[in-house]
Protein backbone atom coordinates (compact mmCIF):
# COMPACT_ATOMS: atom_id res chain seq x y z
CA UNK A 1 0.00 0.00 0.00
CA UNK A 2 1.45 3.26 -0.59
CA UNK A 3 1.12 6.87 1.31
CA UNK A 4 -0.74 10.02 0.25
CA UNK A 5 2.40 11.92 2.05
CA UNK A 6 3.38 15.10 -0.08
CA UNK A 7 1.80 17.17 -2.79
CA UNK A 8 -0.63 15.69 -4.97
CA UNK A 9 -0.29 14.80 -8.40
CA UNK A 10 -0.05 17.50 -10.88
CA UNK A 11 0.87 19.97 -7.77
CA UNK A 12 3.12 22.52 -8.77
CA UNK A 13 4.60 25.44 -6.71
CA UNK A 14 5.04 27.63 -9.46
CA UNK A 15 1.22 27.61 -10.21
CA UNK A 16 0.58 28.43 -6.71
CA UNK A 17 2.69 31.42 -5.93
CA UNK A 18 2.56 33.15 -9.51
CA UNK A 19 -0.68 33.84 -9.99
CA UNK A 20 -0.64 35.18 -6.09
CA UNK A 21 2.35 37.32 -7.12
CA UNK A 22 0.44 38.41 -10.04
CA UNK A 23 -2.72 39.70 -8.43
CA UNK A 24 -0.11 41.55 -6.10
CA UNK A 25 1.37 43.17 -9.11
CA UNK A 26 -2.46 44.22 -10.30
CA UNK A 27 -2.85 45.57 -6.97
CA UNK A 28 0.37 47.47 -6.64
CA UNK A 29 -0.02 49.03 -9.96
CA UNK A 30 -4.17 49.98 -9.90
CA UNK A 31 -3.78 51.17 -6.23
CA UNK A 32 -0.63 53.45 -7.54
CA UNK A 33 -3.09 54.97 -10.54
CA UNK A 34 -6.07 55.23 -8.32
CA UNK A 35 -3.64 57.55 -5.89
CA UNK A 36 -2.39 59.34 -8.55
CA UNK A 37 -5.53 60.18 -10.08
CA UNK A 38 -7.21 61.55 -6.71
CA UNK A 39 -4.04 63.22 -6.09
CA UNK A 40 -5.25 64.88 -9.89
CA UNK A 41 -7.97 65.59 -8.94
CA UNK A 42 -7.67 66.94 -5.36
CA UNK A 43 -4.63 69.67 -7.08
CA UNK A 44 -6.85 70.52 -10.20
CA UNK A 45 -9.97 71.49 -7.99
CA UNK A 46 -8.36 73.12 -5.28
CA UNK A 47 -9.00 76.67 -5.22
CA UNK A 48 -6.32 79.00 -6.71
CA UNK A 49 -4.79 81.68 -4.11
CA UNK A 50 -2.05 84.33 -4.49
CA UNK A 51 0.37 84.95 -1.95
CA UNK A 52 3.17 87.35 -1.52
CA UNK A 53 6.25 85.04 -1.25
CA UNK A 54 9.78 84.62 -1.79
CA UNK A 55 11.31 81.63 -4.22
CA UNK A 56 13.94 80.09 -1.60
CA UNK A 57 14.82 76.79 -3.43
CA UNK A 58 14.35 75.08 -6.91
CA UNK A 59 15.18 71.92 -7.65
CA UNK A 60 14.34 69.12 -10.35
CA UNK A 61 13.62 65.45 -9.46
CA UNK A 62 14.28 63.08 -12.53
CA UNK A 63 12.95 59.45 -12.99
CA UNK A 64 13.97 57.26 -15.49
CA UNK A 65 12.16 54.12 -16.15
CA UNK A 66 13.20 50.99 -18.69
CA UNK A 67 11.45 48.81 -19.92
CA UNK A 68 12.72 45.13 -21.23
CA UNK A 69 11.15 43.75 -24.02
CA UNK A 70 11.94 39.79 -25.77
CA UNK A 71 10.43 38.61 -28.42
CA UNK A 72 9.42 35.79 -30.21
CA UNK A 73 13.24 35.59 -31.95
CA UNK A 74 15.07 35.76 -28.93
CA UNK A 75 16.55 39.64 -29.53
CA UNK A 76 15.82 41.64 -26.39
CA UNK A 77 14.81 44.81 -26.69
CA UNK A 78 15.25 48.16 -24.40
CA UNK A 79 13.65 50.65 -23.80
CA UNK A 80 14.50 53.96 -21.37
CA UNK A 81 12.44 56.73 -21.10
CA UNK A 82 12.99 59.98 -18.56
CA UNK A 83 11.10 62.63 -17.04
CA UNK A 84 11.92 65.81 -14.97
CA UNK A 85 9.09 67.09 -12.45
CA UNK A 86 10.36 70.93 -11.28
CA UNK A 87 10.00 72.22 -7.94
CA UNK A 88 9.79 75.43 -6.62
CA UNK A 89 9.93 76.32 -2.75
CA UNK A 90 8.07 79.77 -1.43
CA UNK A 91 9.04 81.04 1.79
CA UNK A 92 5.46 83.42 2.80
CA UNK A 93 5.71 86.68 5.09
CA UNK A 94 4.55 84.37 8.02
CA UNK A 95 7.73 82.78 7.82
CA UNK A 96 6.60 79.45 6.57
CA UNK A 97 8.09 77.54 3.75
CA UNK A 98 6.00 75.23 1.42
CA UNK A 99 7.30 73.24 -1.87
CA UNK A 100 4.75 73.40 -4.73
CA UNK A 101 5.18 71.26 -8.04
CA UNK A 102 5.47 73.36 -11.34
CA UNK A 103 3.17 72.51 -14.02
CA UNK A 104 3.18 75.98 -15.79
CA UNK A 105 6.87 75.96 -17.26
CA UNK A 106 7.79 78.83 -14.72
CA UNK A 107 10.83 77.25 -13.39
CA UNK A 108 13.36 78.62 -15.90
CA UNK A 109 11.44 81.96 -15.36
CA UNK A 110 12.17 82.65 -11.66
CA UNK A 111 15.49 82.59 -9.50
CA UNK A 112 16.05 82.19 -6.37
CA UNK A 113 15.64 85.09 -4.47
CA UNK A 114 12.84 86.41 -6.62
CA UNK A 115 9.88 88.05 -4.44
CA UNK A 116 6.24 88.76 -5.73
CA UNK A 117 2.56 87.22 -5.52
CA UNK A 118 2.65 83.22 -6.41
CA UNK A 119 -0.42 81.91 -7.55
CA UNK A 120 -1.08 78.26 -6.13
CA UNK A 121 -3.28 75.83 -6.74
CA UNK A 122 -3.23 73.18 -3.78
CA UNK A 123 0.45 71.18 -3.90
CA UNK A 124 0.63 72.99 -7.82
CA UNK A 125 2.68 76.58 -8.76
CA UNK A 126 0.37 77.81 -10.93
CA UNK A 127 1.69 81.16 -11.44
CA UNK A 128 4.75 84.02 -10.25
CA UNK A 129 4.37 87.98 -10.64
CA UNK A 130 7.89 89.27 -9.52
CA UNK A 131 7.88 92.36 -7.41
CA UNK A 132 9.30 95.70 -9.23
CA UNK A 133 12.47 96.67 -7.31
Amino acid sequence: MSSNFGPPAGFDLMFTIVPILVFLGFVVVIGGMIFAGVKYVRNSSAPQESAYAQVVAKRMDVRHHTNHQNHDNNIGHTSSSSRTYYYITLQFDNGSRKEFLDVKNIYGLVVEGDTGFAATKGEWIVGFERSAG
